[in-house]
């Protein structure tokens, strides 16, 4: 039987508060938080820490998905972006304009399909959203 995680959508409103509620769901044992990047998603995906035991299988639910999905689309994403080009000593931001203007054109990736495409690299993870 695959342990279940469950992420309640209904308590992430903005992305300080979907870290909070991954940090919640996954690394409540741990006596430290993974910061706000996805990088750090992918990390604990792969297991080893907090409740994901290594390769394990892992049924994830996300509760109110669709509105999640929603608040980190197109709009939330360009955002995410542009504040990125506010610190170019630390961002590639001839890439990031380019990513920019991929989304201002109706294509690219929101930051909603990158953690979805996170999620999928995890064959031990399936995702139900609900």
């Amino acid at each position: 039987m695959k342990k279940e995680i469950i992420f309640d959508g209904f308590a992430i409103h903005n992305k300080k508060s979907l870290f909070e509620e991954i940090n919640r769901a996954i690394m409540s044992d741990e006596d430290w938080e993974i910061g706000e990047s996805l990088d750090a998603i992918n990390d604990i995906l792969y297991g080893g820490v907090g409740k994901i035991k290594g390769n394990e299988p892992i049924r994830l639910i996300w509760k109110n998905f669709e509105a999640n999905k929603e608040l980190f689309g197109k709009e939330f994403t360009i955002d995410f972006y542009k504040e990125k080009l506010k610190h170019p000593e630390v961002f590639d931001t001839e890439s990031i304009q380019a990513t920019l203007d991929e989304l201002e054109n109706g294509n690219g990736q929101t930051y909603m399909d990158i953690l979805l495409e996170i999620i999928a690299d995890h064959p031990n993870i399936e995702l139900v959203k609900a």
